[in-house]
């Protein structure tokens, strides 16, 4: 009797690799604020508004996005130990 093998494609992402993309994503959105706050300190009349606002909304928007959920490509993953019913002359051989 054969059974199919799973194919590491069927795999869900790790989640050393899932803790990864959200760490690189939570600091390039942290990255362009603190370049806001430099900002704020630069920029001179109205403009000053927009780097205030990167600033502080910023924090918000990079817990939401680096906590998103991963991709949303559903991938079938196989049942490693698919249950198969073992007859008596199965085990004897």
């Amino acid at each position: 009797m054969r059974h199919e093998s799973a194919a590491v494609t069927e795999l869900p992402i790790s989640p050393e690799q899932e803790r990864r993309s959200r760490m690189i994503k939570y600091v390039v959105a942290m990255t362009i604020r603190v370049v806001c706050v430099i900002l704020c300190v630069v920029v001179k009349g109205w403009w000053l508004v927009l780097p205030i606002l990167g600033a502080v909304f910023l924090p918000y928007f990079a817990v939401v996005i680096a906590n998103a959920a991963g991709p949303r490509t559903t991938r079938r993953v196989a049942r490693p130990g698919a249950v198969v019913k073992v007859t008596r002359r199965d085990r004897d051989a």
